[in-house]
């Protein structure tokens, strides 16, 4: 990679923001000065699309962004989909009976519509999301396979995070991708193929951008693909020991705005 970057790409939670889900004023400034000079700012995250708009809210202007691990990119100015790779019906059915299978008491949820929709089944743990116009408990477990999802998200009680997706991610080898972002025993499962480096990918392709121009920021393991992609690839100093052992720099916290303290000099701005 060159001195200074020609597109920037950055995980949400747990990089961008801090832990109090804010975006801080430094780092709204930094990503504003940098995007007025003409340098693209990518979010690239394992949020839905219907998540966006809370973090839209403390940025100057919405920015671009890969959804769903990958499987969705989403241009916010036309609030449009431009790409989704969802889970078909039939692999969805076959991911599911593999683990239930292999995990006692597994519960499920689906991403749909682009993940502008869940449906979860009845015993599956609400945790955060609980918007009531996005989410319907489902009926039977024909109807939660019933659409292609852009996301399965699979829960057993309380698991160790990273035990329990080395699990899933077993079980449903060459059929679907499986990784985890929280510290709750969520694993995140995506049609094979689809990560977030497939998806920022996609988009450096679309606009002309070669993945040696790229810096890529991240804390979870469904960062990994993404900053190995990249040209450079840096962890927050709170980053998961996965992201650690692959990132090319590591900047402070999250909570510290290493996002924007690194941005800052590169770029010169700040």
């Amino acid at each position: 990679m060159g001195e200074t970057p020609r597109l920037i790409a950055t995980d949400i939670d747990g990089t961008l923001i801090r832990d109090d889900h804010t975006v801080s004023p430094r780092t709204a400034d930094v990503l504003a000065r940098i995007s007025a000079r003409g340098t693209p700012v990518i979010l690239v995250t394992g949020r839905p699309v219907r998540w966006l708009k809370m973090v839209y809210d403390q940025l100057a202007e919405p920015l671009p962004a890969v959804c769903a691990n990958g499987a969705v990119v989403y241009d916010p100015f036309n609030d449009e989909v431009l790409r989704a790779d969802p889970l078909a019906p039939q692999h969805l059915a076959e991911v599911a009976q593999r683990l239930r299978a292999e995990v006692p008491g597994i519960s499920f949820a689906v991403e749909i519509l682009d993940s502008r929709q869940m449906r979860h089944e009845a015993h599956y743990p609400l945790r955060w999301d609980v918007d009531p116009d996005g989410i319907r408990a489902i009926e039977t477990p024909e109807e939660l396979l019933s659409l292609p999802a852009v996301k399965l998200l699979a829960r057993a009680g309380e698991q160790d995070p990273d035990a329990f997706a080395e699990l899933i991610a077993t079980a449903v080898a060459g059929l679907a991708e499986a990784t985890h972002s929280s510290s709750s025993g969520l694993v995140e499962i995506s049609a094979a193929g689809v990560t977030k480096a497939a998806g920022l990918a996609w988009y450096c392709e679309r606009i002309g951008v070669s993945a040696a121009d790229v810096v890529a920021f991240g804390d979870m393991p469904n960062d990994v693909p993404m900053l190995t992609w990249a040209g450079r690839g840096v962890a927050v100093a709170n980053a998961h020991r996965a992201v650690l052992a692959v990132a090319d720099e590591v900047t402070t916290t999250n909570s510290e705005d290493g996002v924007a303290a690194y941005l800052e000099k590169i770029f010169g701005v700040g």
